[in-house]
C-alpha cells in the first residue's frame, strides 16, 4: 500500500498506472467490449474506413448517436474502389444490444455486448483490414496475447533465476564458477536467430496457441541467465550478514537459509526487474509476430496486425491500420515509467528524492 500511495503521488506514474489498468481491464472483458468476435469477417468491407458517428440530424437538432452503412463502389475516374455512405437508412448506436454469442469471462453464456448498432447496421470504429475484419475488435483480442506474454514469461524466468542465482552465490567456489559459466553460455545464445531456425523447422500445422506457448518458453529459457547473475551478486553480499550466520549457528539447512532469509532480501530488485522486463517481452512478441514468426493469422496479436500496415499505400491511405503500433508504444512507455518510479521508491539511495 505504501508503494501504491507513492506511485499516485507521482503524476506520470499515476497516469501510467491508470493506462495499464484500463488496458488490462479492456482485454479482460474483451468479449463484452468488442462489438464483433475475433472471427468476424465481411469480405465486402475490405479496407473500409472508420464509421462516422453523427449526433446532429439533417435539421440541425441534437439526436441519439447514429451512423450509416458503407457501400463499396468502383470509381472510374480514380480507377479504384471507394466507400460511400448509404444515407437511405440510419442505424442508431445502442448500449447492451444483442449480438454474437460468447461466454462472459469464459463462464456465463450471453449475447450482450457493451455497444452496437441496430440490426442490419455495421459499426467499424477503427475501420477494417484486408479481410473485412473489425480492427477495433481485433485490437482488443490481440491485446490478450501481446499484454500477457510478458507475465507468462516471468513465471518461468524469475523462479529459475532466483533459485539458480541464490544457490550459486550462497555456495560460491567451484559450484559458483560452473553455474555462472553455464549461465554465460546461455546468455550467448542468439535468441532471435534461434527463433528463426525454429520457425523454419516447426510443422506448418501448429496452432497459434502452440506457437504462443513456444515463444513464451523460448524467451523465458534464454532470459533467465541475466537475472540469475544479478541475484547471485546480491546473494554474495547478503550471505555474510549477521542474521545468516545466526541461522547457520542454530543448524538451519542451506535450503531454508536461501529460501527463507536470503532470497526475500532481493524482493526490491525482483519487483523492479519484473516491471522493467515486461516491456521487452511485449516488444519481442510483437517483433516476432510482425516478421511472421509468432502468432499467425487469423489469430490476432498487435505484432501481426501491424504487419499489414508496413505497405506504403496503407500508411498513406489507411492510417487506422497503424493503431496497434500506437498501443504497443503506449503500453511499453507506461511500463517503463512505472518501473522507473518503483525503482526510485524501493531503492534506499533514492528514497530521499521521493
Amino acid at each position: 500500500m505504501e508503494i501504491i500511495r507513492k506511485i499516485f503521488q507521482d503524476k506520470f506514474a499515476r497516469v501510467a498506472f491508470i493506462v495499464l489498468l484500463l488496458l488490462y481491464l479492456i482485454i479482460l472483458f474483451a468479449d463484452f467490449i468488442a462489438p464483433y468476435s475475433s472471427t468476424y469477417s465481411n469480405r465486402e468491407m475490405s479496407y473500409a474506413p472508420p464509421s462516422q458517428i453523427y449526433t446532429i440530424d439533417e435539421r440541425g437538432k441534437l439526436t441519439r448517436p447514429y451512423t450509416y452503412n458503407y457501400v463499396r463502389e468502383f470509381e472510374p475516374v480514380l480507377m479504384q474502389t471507394v466507400f460511400k455512405q448509404d444515407r437511405s437508412k440510419k442505424y442508431y448506436i445502442r448500449i447492451l444490444p444483442k449480438a454474437e454469442g460468447y461466454k462472459f469471462l469464459g463462464i456465463i453464456p450471453t449475447h450482450r455486448h457493451l455497444f452496437g448498432v441496430d440490426k442490419g447496421g455495421e459499426l467499424y470504429l477503427l475501420g477494417t483490414d484486408i479481410n473485412g475484419r473489425d480492427v477495433f475488435s481485433r485490437l482488443i483480442f490481440g491485446g490478450r496475447i501481446s499484454m500477457t506474454v510478458g507475465f507468462l514469461a516471468l513465471l518461468i524466468v524469475f523462479p529459475i533465476g532466483l533459485i539458480y542465482g541464490g544457490i550459486s552465490g550462497y555456495f560460491g567456489g567451484i559450484i559458483d564458477t560452473l553455474m555462472m559459466r553455464f549461465a554465460e553460455a546461455t546468455m550467448a545464445i542468439p535468441s532471435f536467430y534461434l527463433l528463426i531456425i525454429l520457425a523454419a523447422i516447426l510443422p506448418s500445422g501448429m496452432t497459434s496457441v502452440q506457437r504462443f506457448a513456444l515463444i513464451v518458453v523460448i524467451l523465458a529459457l534464454i532470459g533467465w541467465a541475466g537475472f540469475a547473475r544479478v541475484v547471485r551478486g546480491m546473494v554474495l553480499s547478503i550471505k555474510n550478514e549477521d542474521f545468516v550466520l545466526a541461522e547457520k549457528t542454530i543448524g538451519a539447512s542451506n535450503l531454508r537459509i536461501i529460501l527463507k532469509h536470503i532470497l526475500p532480501q532481493t524482493t526490491s530488485y525482483v519487483i523492479i526487474a519484473m516491471t522493467l522486463s515486461v516491456p521487452s517481452y511485449i516488444l519481442a512478441e510483437s517483433g516476432l509476430s510482425f516478421l511472421g514468426l509468432g502468432i499467425q493469422q487469423p489469430d490476432a496479436s498487435w505484432g501481426n496486425m501491424l504487419k499489414e500496415a508496413q505497405e506504403f499505400t496503407n500508411i498513406l491511405y489507411r492510417p487506422w491500420l497503424l493503431t496497434p503500433g500506437v498501443l504497443i508504444f503506449i503500453a511499453v512507455l507506461a511500463f517503463n515509467v512505472l518501473g522507473d518510479v518503483i525503482r526510485d521508491i524501493l531503492d534506499p539511495k533514492s528514497r530521499k528524492r521521493i
